[in-house]
């Protein structure tokens, strides 16, 4: 069964379909959206190996034709040289503004891709197709794309809205358990910002959505796209409330640059901590109950997933070292940070109004605990 959430954005409006079996009906789903019966892929290396050529079946099966570009897997993908390498594949394939092209993979693939479709000759259709479960239930939906530099994180891109989402339950099984719990902190993030029922549900049923309860995970994805379409309709280009999305956000992206974007740390993994260290500067700040930060831990641990600073391998600067990492967030306004913290669980907000010094703090023994 395929179930769709609408993205309700006028003229740029589209759906986000989720369901099992959507790569091999791909052709029937995209072939509404063509002017010509053709798409350009651009995928990488590990997808390729496992879906490519049933995309490219499935494709064919209602009559698209296709070709594709296998990128190299990982996070140093979403660089300048190869967003250079897609916008000029796709030119030397004399694609056209009114075609569409197809971005196959994670979150790397799809925020890369989108940026790329969003400067080909100004502007040019692409359609998500979220093989991983972050990008599935957060980066494939609501049109951020970018890529990194030696600055920082997505701190070049723009906003350009997918024509459609395709989200396959089915390969999900096929990532390894550490990729599928790393998606999974975007998920407990929707229940911890907006919907305290939601993280109750998931504290009920995320050991069996874990073990492959398709049903389940179909169920996870559908309320996580909801979520963040509802607050994407309401602040499409990130003002106010679209911010809440990124609840553990600020934390993270100074964890990755610190771990260099490499292994040692998965996007997911660094929301997942990001989250426990928000509910751990709200309740110090006397925002939300001391309990909250523990539940938040207890549920990411009852997963066995990462959520604290000692579950990274390797070491980390102190905290004025992270602090400065904090300084490059795009969240910065004015030279301020701002925070998305929380009153409890299921009511974040967002606010600069943060001492620097509770952050600090709040830091210092998060390394300081073994």
């Amino acid at each position: 069964m395929t179930v769709t959430v609408h993205v309700p954005l006028g003229e740029r409006a589209y759906d986000v379909r989720i369901g099992a079996g959507l790569i091999g009906r791909a052709g029937a789903e995209i072939a509404p959206l063509l002017r010509r019966p053709k798409v350009w892929i651009v995928t990488e290396e590990r997808v390729a190996s496992l879906h490519l050529a049933a995309l490219q079946a499935g494709l064919q099966a209602g009559g698209v034709d296709s070709a594709a570009l296998i990128l190299p897997p990982g996070e140093g993908t979403k660089s300048w040289p190869n967003l250079i390498r897609v916008v000029e594949w796709w030119l030397s394939e004399k694609v056209e503004r009114r075609d569409v092209v197809v971005a196959f993979g994670g979150g790397v693939i799809g925020d890369l891709v989108g940026f790329a479709a969003a400067i080909l000759r100004r502007g040019v259709r692409f359609v998500q197709l979220p093989t991983s479960l972050l990008a599935q239930v957060d980066s494939s939906v609501g049109g951020k794309t970018g890529i990194n530099t030696e600055h920082g994180k997505n701190l070049v891109g723009s906003f350009h809205q997918p024509s459609l989402v395709l989200a396959d339950i089915d390969v999900l099984g096929t990532l390894a358990p550490r990729d599928f719990l790393a998606g999974y902190g975007e998920v407990a993030k929707y229940g911890l910002l907006g919907d305290a029922g939601f993280f109750g549900w998931l504290e009920e049923n995320g050991p069996a959505l874990a073990a492959g309860d398709a049903a389940l995970r179909a169920e996870a994805v559908r309320r996580s796209v909801q979520m963040k379409a509802d607050i994407v309709v309401r602040d499409e280009t990130e003002q106010g409330d679209r911010a809440l999305l990124n609840l553990g956000h600020t934390f993270c992206h100074a964890l990755e640059a610190a771990t260099g974007y490499s292994d040692r740390l998965l996007h997911g993994e660094g929301v997942a901590i990001g989250c426990a260290l928000a509910f751990e500067l709200s309740a110090r700040l006397g925002l939300c109950a001391q309990e909250d930060p523990s539940r938040v831990r207890a549920h990411l641990a009852g997963m066995g997933m990462k959520r604290d600073l000692a579950d990274i391998p390797g070491d980390l600067p102190d905290a004025d070292g992270l602090l400065a990492l904090m300084a490059q967030d795009k969240k910065v306004v004015d030279g301020q940070l701002r925070f998305i913290l929380a009153r409890g669980i299921g009511d974040a907000f967002v606010t600069g109004d943060v001492p620097v010094e509770a952050v600090r703090a709040v830091l210092a023994e998060a390394l300081a605990t073994p």
